[in-house]
């Protein structure tokens, strides 16, 4: 089973001398990832920053840096948040809930997956 995921950034982290970093790993998270970035006190006082402590957890590796932190994480593009939220979600099978729907109009039951963003 790979545990350990190849990425390509698709802006790149740019770091104080003007380089750009885009290749990195990520790892898959453990259920302590998750636990433990829910005491973070930064997630405490802001829940929306817990995508950053946990992706600061599982990616192992950026090329050209010597520690992943969240502050490192809060410093990428939104197109290369965006890409690793979504690669995070991917390589964990987190797949959105599901609920069993029935079509109005040819009463077919089918699964629809339930979207809590209200877009679309």
């Amino acid at each position: 089973m790979e545990t350990v995921y190849d990425f390509t950034l698709p802006k790149g982290l740019v770091d104080n001398a003007g380089q750009v970093h885009r290749r990195g790993k990520m790892r898959l998270a453990t259920a302590r990832d998750e636990i433990s970035a829910t005491r973070d006190p930064r997630v405490l006082s802001n829940p929306s920053y817990l995508t950053i402590v946990v992706l600061a957890q599982v990616i192992t590796q950026i090329e050209g840096v010597d520690f992943i932190t969240p502050n490192l994480i809060e410093g990428l593009f939104t197109a290369d948040l965006a890409f690793l939220q979504d690669m995070y979600q991917k390589i964990n099978d987190v797949e959105p809930p599901k609920m069993r729907v029935v079509c109005p109009h040819c009463g077919e039951t089918v699964e629809a997956p339930i979207n809590f963003t209200m877009e679309g």
